[in-house]
């Protein structure tokens, strides 16, 4: 009798020399650090807790890094790439880890979408107000589709170099601002102190701006989606995750902290909440003129590209990982002969992000009050699904192996990092609606989608059984001759 589908072993690993600095940037790339300071900022300033903002920031990577402590020490006992849902798989079992699969992969299609969205109106915006012609926005996005569908065909050095540049450059836009701001001790009221204050960090819905500020860091966990093709996997992952948190972590809250002592505790709430789509504009405008504004605008949209280009690679992964899996056909788990690339698991992703566009357009969808909010609150409650998920996983996998008996890292850190992520995640789910501009007959729907597809990851699992399941030498410890699923 012929062996399941998913016993069948992929073409070929993933295979690269990925330093720190390479995976640092496609994680800050795809986190989009301009994108969150023109688009979350103001919500958060206007509609969240007011100045103190910039705290929550702190805040919030203060609960990631809790939760990258059991992540890190865990990632050694992991062998293959797949971040969340092999984790899961590992310390949950193989059910809930292929349910996790499908859920991560929505998840990271669903944050690509809402930027495609996002990126076709920008363009237009930015075209038209150079004198060029106004078009559809999808149709500026599907060019945008194509772009990123060449370059997730080639191998992964490629798009890093890319997304390096990208990365530099809308981030030392903002910097200026920065140092200008502060050099000038900051607008009429100065420099402000209010995210210093313990009232004011709570005041206001506090809960909107939390979970503002942890829809900032998507994005981060994706180091561990490349550890095949890292360098030195077991220090590089690790290194790139607690990086890639502090160093955006840091910007996010300066920058902000920046933005609102430009204008003024009271004049930065009020600005924000009534303009919030030209608040970093004017903010520019004002501090490095008209040029700056213009520089700004250009960069706003490289920021855009840069993030979907670093979620395709991550989506394109998860893809190849899957086919491996069993869970899709076997040839999306295949590598290119000479790239070196998941080439058809990226053309997958390309194929369906096109399909979702035009799906968007027929439909008249507006590209940024509903595609763009829509999917980018289904992504941030996937991805505090997930977070969850894993931090579960992290201390059942130790608890049971016992393979590291370092007790912060492995029971206190990852505890602490849960109770945290059960806090933003209830904070996310009671401001949903909010979150995605709608109804909550919408946020019913788009969490029902969710558990669905979490559910059809379980039900394959239970259906499909491979036919040489994972052995151990003790609970949680794959044997190195023991072969395994490329998951």
């Amino acid at each position: 009798m012929a062996a399941p589908a998913e016993s069948a072993p992929p073409a070929s690993r993933l295979s690269g020399t990925l330093g720190v600095g390479s995976i640092v940037f496609m994680v800050i790339a795809a986190a989009a650090p301009l994108t969150v300071i023109a688009g979350t900022i103001p919500l958060g300033v206007g509609a969240g807790n007011g100045a103190a903002f910039p705290a929550t920031f702190v805040l919030c990577a203060a609960v990631l890094l809790l939760f990258a402590v059991g992540f890190c020490a865990m990632s050694p006992h992991v062998p293959d790439a797949g971040a969340f849902f092999t984790y899961i798989r590992h310390g949950l079992g193989r059910p809930l880890g292929l349910g996790a699969a499908f859920l991560a992969l929505a998840t990271y299609t669903a944050v690509q979408a809402a930027v495609y969205g996002y990126i076709g109106a920008a363009i237009d915006e930015l075209v038209a107000s150079l004198g060029g012609p106004s078009v559809p926005w999808w149709v500026w996005t599907l060019a945008v589709v194509a772009i990123v569908g060449v370059l997730g065909y080639r191998h992964i050095e490629l798009s890093s170099r890319v997304l390096g540049v990208l990365l530099l450059a809308e981030i030392a836009i903002v910097l200026v601002l920065d140092v200008v701001v502060v050099a000038g001790g900051g607008g009429p009221e100065g420099l402000s102190t209010a995210l210093f204050d313990p009232v004011q960090i709570v005041s206001g819905e506090v809960g909107i701006a939390i979970m503002f500020a942890i829809a900032s860091f998507i994005g981060f966990e994706a180091t561990a989606v490349f550890r095949d093709e890292a360098r030195d996997p077991q220090r590089t992952i690790p290194r790139a995750t607690y990086l890639a948190l502090v160093v955006v972590g840091v910007f996010y809250a300066v920058s902000t902290w920046a933005i609102v002592s430009a204008w003024g505790d009271v004049a930065a709430v009020a600005e924000s909440g009534a303009n919030p789509a030209t608040f970093l504009l004017t903010t520019f405008e004002n501090w490095l003129g008209p040029a700056g504004g213009l520089i700004v605008t250009i960069l706003l949209v490289t920021s855009l590209f840069a993030a979907i280009l670093a979620f395709h690679n991550v989506a394109a992964r998860y893809w190849y990982a899957l086919g491996g899996h069993g869970a899709f056909p076997g040839a999306v788990a295949r590598t290119h002969a000479r790239h070196g690339s998941p080439h058809v698991a990226s053309l997958t992703q390309t194929i369906l992000a096109a399909a979702l566009v035009i799906v968007f357009a027929v439909a008249g969808l507006d590209p940024v009050a509903q595609v763009f909010a829509w999917m980018a609150g289904t992504a941030t409650l996937g991805i505090l699904l997930l977070m969850v998920l894993t931090c579960v996983a992290v201390l059942a996998f130790f608890a049971r192996s016992r393979v590291d008996r370092r007790v912060w890292h492995t029971r206190i850190a990852p505890a602490l990092g849960l109770v945290g992520l059960l806090v933003c995640l209830a904070l996310t789910i009671r401001n949903f609606p909010t979150l995605i501009g709608g109804s909550t007959g919408l946020a019913l729907a788009i969490g029902a989608v969710l558990v669905v597809v979490f559910v059809a990851g379980v039900v394959v699992a239970l259906v499909r059984r491979p036919t040489e399941p994972l052995t151990a030498t003790t609970p949680g410890e794959v044997r190195e001759d023991t072969p395994r699923e490329n998951a």
